[in-house]
């Protein structure tokens, strides 16, 4: 029977299931991000969960047929107690009732755990998950930077050691794209019109402890938007967020000598990637743009893990 892992995230932002197999390392992801009204920088849950459970089928119908050995699904934004978001629960009810019927154990993840995953694969650095790491989480929701070792079930064990104290990097984009009337969510057209201008310095949030914040940005970027051309504003946007990580980047460094591993959706940035690897050369590693942003692959890697470590036994 081949080693095929079923993964199922339903996120804030995208639809998503995907198919591993363990033993070749090929993956396939069907997804698509939830439809956002107009110049709306984000979706109630109520209606996030709604568009989940309508279209979830979609994605799975068009998976690759075949056996899997277990099922995977991400239930939780965080491994933390208290950690929740109603949208979540369109994909643990479908993945509970694969798992029934096709008699897999089914494991259940926290989201965070599946983008550090799918970053790990992407960055060929599926050795990391046996090891300690710094990984940056920056998306639309969450800006963390996080102390990661392998913990006693074999999921990553994150502890949140940095990032914004406030407004997170996605939102900080996404604000500036709602002003540029750019589709949401907005960091990769963000990121193609910043490359259109030329570098600049961008500013320098103060970071302390690996701790910064964000929310200043906004007023400065608007009034970016009111005197400088579009292009140039994209591109403070994104050089700020980039100083500011890279700064928090430098601070665990000087306590942590381990690699650094960045996953989210706005780790795509070309811009923030071409900075951070000129920083820290090949001591750091990027999801490619497709496992970049929300997925399911890292959960179903997750779940080839966890089958490997425990056999049958699921949850």
């Amino acid at each position: 029977m081949p080693e095929r892992f079923l993964g199922i995230d339903t996120s804030n932002y995208r639809t998503s299931a995907a198919v591993y197999d363990a033993d070749s390392g090929e993956w396939c992801n069907r997804g698509s991000l939830l439809t956002v009204p107009e110049g709306a920088i984000g979706l109630r849950q109520s209606d996030a969960l709604f568009q989940h459970t309508v279209h979830l089928h979609e994605k799975i119908e068009a998976l690759p047929q075949g056996e899997v050995r277990a099922v995977g699904v991400s239930t939780r934004p965080r491994a933390v107690e208290g950690s929740y978001m109603p949208c979540f629960l369109a994909g643990k009810s479908v993945a509970h009732s694969a798992a029934h019927l096709l008699s897999v154990p089914l494991f259940e993840v926290s989201h965070q755990q599946g983008h550090i995953a799918a970053a790990a694969l992407s960055a060929g650095r599926l050795d990391l998950l046996d090891s300690r790491f710094l990984a940056w989480h920056l998306s639309g929701g969450t800006s963390e930077l996080l102390y990661v070792e392998c913990g006693a079930d074999g999921l990553p064990d994150c502890t949140c050691i940095g990032g914004t104290t406030d407004l997170a990097a996605g939102q900080l984009l996404d604000r500036a794209g709602a002003l540029l009337e750019l589709p949401f969510p907005s960091g990769a057209a963000l990121d193609e019109l910043a490359l259109t201008a030329e570098p600049q310095k961008g500013f320098r949030p103060r970071v302390t402890d690996c701790r910064f914040s964000l929310s200043g940005m906004q007023n400065q970027v608007e009034n970016k938007f009111k005197t400088e051309k579009p292009e140039d504003m994209a591109r403070f946007a994104l050089e700020t967020v980039a100083n500011a990580v890279i700064k928090a980047t430098e601070q665990a460094k000087e306590r942590y000598d381990v690699p650094v591993l960045c996953a989210g959706g706005v780790m795509a940035s070309r811009v923030i990637r071409a900075r951070m690897e000129k920083r820290f050369g090949s001591g750091v590693s990027f999801a490619e743009p497709t496992l970049s942003g929300d997925n399911a692959v890292g959960v179903a890697v997750l779940a080839a893990r966890l089958y490997r470590k425990t056999g049958a036994d699921g949850q």
